[in-house]
C-alpha cells in the first residue's frame, strides 16, 4: 500500500511526546554485554545450561514442578516449523523451545555445552569433532545419536540431503559431517574457519534423521520432534503455537508447564493484550507506551541492547542507487541522531558501519554520517539524478518503530529540493520472500530491514548482507569481497584488521543508509520472572513464577 510522504513537523511533534529522559530511566541501566566471541577452543564443554532453580526434589529423588502457563506475543507468527527452512527471528524464537544445537550461549554470550559436552579441532586437519551427550531423547522417545547430528548439519550445508536451506551461510566454511561412532560427530571444514565453534554456538538445530526422512516437507513444516525442554502440543498456522513441558528432558524440567505463542502486528494491540492479562511477554513496546505499562498493575518494561542492526538497503544495480554519490547523499540527508532520540525515545544507537560495537571487527574510527542536507543536495546534483522519485519499502510491526523510522527517513530525504521520497508499507513475510530469493532483481530497489547476528561476529553480518554472494546482499564490490576472504583465512590481528578495513570501506561506499542498533524493549507481566537477552532469544526455559 502506497502512502504519501510524512509531514515531518507533525511527526516529530508526535514523537517528542515521549521524552528520552523519562524513558532512559526505564531501561535498567547501560547493559553493555560482554561476550566470548572466540572460536571455542578454550571452552571446556561444561555441564550444560542452567535452569529450573526453583524446582523441588522429593524424598525419593523425583523432581516436582507445578503448573505455570505463559503466553508470548510477538509481532509475527513463525513462517513454519521446519527449523532449517527460515531466516526470521520470530520463527527462531519458537524453534528454540523444541530444538537444540550442539552447543549454545548463555545470556552473557559465552559458549556453553548443550547436546555436545565437549568439542575441539582435529589436530593437523581441517576438521572438528563434537562429543555428544548420551542421555538425550527426542520428543517421540527415540534416543539422540551422532547420526542425527551429522544429518542435521548436512541438511543445512548440502542441498542434496534434502533441500537448499536458507541457513547455509550460517555454517559458512562447513562442508559436511559424519558420525564417527554413536557419540562422536566429525565436521569437515573448507579451510581454517576461525569462527566454526562460534557458528555452532548460535546455529544448527538438531533434528532426528529417521523422523525427517519419513515425512514430507509439508509435514516437517507442521510438526516438531526435537530434544528441547518443550514439545509441540498444537499448531494452527498464522494463529497459535502451543507447547507443553517435556518431562523427559535431559536437564532439569522447565518451570513453565504450557507455553503459547501468538502474534499481533500492531504494537498497540500487544500492549492492550498485556494490560488486560491476555499475554505475559510482548515485543517491541513503543516508547510512548512505556509509562502506560510501568504505571499499570499488569507488568513493567524491560529493555536491552540487541545484536540487531536496522538499515536501508539500496540496490547497486539500478539507478539512482548505482551511484556512490547518490547513496552517500541519502546518508547525509537523514538526521539519524534525531530519529534515535525522538522516534525511538533513546531505545537505540546510531550506526555508520555494518558491524555493531560489541562485535568482532567493529572499526572504532568510523563514525555515523553527520546530518548535512546541503552536502546531500550537492551530491545528488553530482550524481546526475536530481529530480528522481524513490520509494522506501518497509515492514510494519516487525521491528521497534519500523514504520515510523521509515517515515522519518523518507521525510528527511523528501525535504531535499532535488529528490522526492515516499513510503510503501509491506507485509513482512512477502518482503523477506523477495529479499531471500538469492536473485538481486527480485529485491525492491530501496528497503528497510533488520538483521540480528547472535554470534557477535562482524564477518557473518558482512558476508550475509554485503558480500557479492551473500544471502541478503544488494551490493557487490571486489575490494570488499577480498577483505572478507582475507578474514576468512586468517586469525588474530590480521583477521580483525581485515574486518575493520571492510567496515571502513562499507562506510565510504554507502551501500546502505546506516540506521540504528535496535534495543529490544519488552513488556513483562508481573506473573513472570525473566530478563531480556541481547541476542533477542525469548527463552521460556529461563522463566519462573514471580514471587
Amino acid at each position: 500500500m502506497l502512502e504519501d510522504s510524512p509531514d515531518r513537523r507533525g511527526f516529530l511533534k508526535y514523537a517528542g511526546a515521549a521524552t528520552a529522559a523519562s524513558l532512559a530511566g526505564c531501561m535498567g541501566g547501560d547493559e553493555t554485554t560482554e561476550t566470548d566471541a572466540g572460536d571455542g577452543d578454550d571452552t571446556d564443554g561444561g555441564d550444560g545450561t542452567d535452569g529450573g532453580d526453583d524446582t523441588e526434589t522429593t524424598d525419593d529423588g523425583e523432581t516436582e514442578v507445578g503448573e505455570f502457563e505463559v503466553t508470548i506475543t510477538q509481532g509475527n507468527m513463525p513462517s513454519g516449523l521446519d527449523p532449517h527452512d527460515h531466516r526470521e527471528t520470530p520463527t527462531d524464537v519458537v524453534m528454540l523451545h523444541a530444538y537444540e544445537g550442539l552447543i549454545t550461549r548463555d545470556a552473557a554470550g559465552s559458549t556453553q555445552a548443550a547436546l555436545a559436552t565437549d568439542w575441539s579441532r582435529v589436530e593437523g586437519e581441517n576438521a572438528a569433532e563434537f562429543q555428544l551427550r548420551e542421555d538425550v531423547t527426542f520428543h517421540n522417545g527415540d534416543t539422540f545419536v551422532a547420526e542425527d547430528a551429522a544429518y542435521s548439519i548436512n541438511r543445512i550445508v548440502d542441498e542434496d540431503v534434502g533441500f537448499a536451506s536458507p541457513q547455509r551461510d550460517q555454517l559458512a566454511g562447513v562442508s559436511g559431517a559424519s558420525a564417527v561412532d554413536e557419540t562422536t560427530v566429525r565436521v569437515e571444514l573448507d579451510g581454517l574457519n576461525p569462527i566454526v565453534f562460534s557458528e555452532f554456538a548460535t546455529y544448527c538445530d538438531i533434528v532426528q534423521k529417521s523422523w525427517v526422512e519419513d515425512r514430507s516437507k509439508s509435514e516437517i513444516g507442521q510438526e516438531m520432534n526435537g530434544t528441547g525442554p518443550f514439545q509441540l502440543d498444537s499448531y494452527t498456522q498464522d494463529e497459535e503455537v502451543v507447547f507443553t513441558r517435556y518431562d523427559d528432558y535431559w536437564d532439569d524440567p522447565a518451570e513453565v508447564s504450557e507455553l503459547t505463542f501468538r502474534s499481533a502486528t500492531e504494537s498497540s494491540t500487544r500492549v492492550n493484550q498485556m494490560l488486560q492479562g491476555e499475554t505475559d511477554i510482548i515485543v517491541n513496546v513503543p516508547p510512548q507506551e512505556v509509562n502506560r505499562i510501568n504505571n499499570s498493575d499488569a507488568g513493567s518494561v524491560s529493555a536491552a541492547p540487541s545484536t540487531r542492526i536496522l538499515y536501508n538497503g539500496m540496490r547497486y544495480d539500478v539507478e539512482p542507487f548505482s551511484s556512490k554519490q547518490f547513496r552517500q547523499a541519502m546518508n547525509y540527508a537523514v538526521d539519524l541522531e534525531s530519529i534515535v532520540s525522538n522516534v525511538l525515545g533513546g531505545f537505540g544507537a546510531q550506526t555508520g558501519q555494518p558491524t555493531l560495537p560489541e562485535f568482532v571487527g567493529h572499526n572504532d574510527d568510523v563514525d555515523p554520517y553527520p546530518y548535512d542536507p546541503d552536502e546531500a543536495e550537492r551530491l545528488v546534483e553530482e550524481s546526475g539524478h536530481a529530480g528522481v522519485e524513490i520509494e522506501l519499502n518497509t515492514p510494519v510491526g516487525r521491528y521497534l518503530k519500523d514504520l515510523e523510522i521509515a517515515q522519518a527517513v523518507a521525510g528527511y530525504i523528501d525535504e531535499l529540493p532535488n529528490v522526492s521520497a515516499s513510503v510503501n508499507q509491506r507485509d513482512f513475510g512477502s518482503l523477506t520472500d523477495e529479499l531471500l530469493t538469492g536473485n538481486i532483481e527480485d529485491k525492491p530497489p530501496w528497503y528497510l530491514i533488520g538483521w540480528g547476528e547472535a554470534t557477535f561476529e562482524g564477518a557473518l553480518v558482512m558476508t550475509a548482507l554485503l558480500s557479492t554472494n551473500g544471502a541478503l546482499t544488494s551490493w557487490s564490490n571486489d575490494e570488499f569481497d577480498s577483505l572478507l576472504e582475507t578474514a576468512a583465512n586468517s586469525t588474530g590481528d590480521e583477521r580483525v584488521s581485515a574486518l575493520e578495513d571492510a567496515n571502513a570501506l562499507a562506510n565510504e561506499e554507502a551501500p546502505w543508509i546506516f540506521l540504528n542498533q535496535q534495543y529490544s524493549v519488552y513488556g513483562v507481566s508481573n506473573r513472570v520472572e525473566w530478563e531480556p537477552r541481547s541476542d533477542e532469544r525469548i527463552d521460556a526455559y529461563a522463566m519462573s513464577p514471580a514471587e
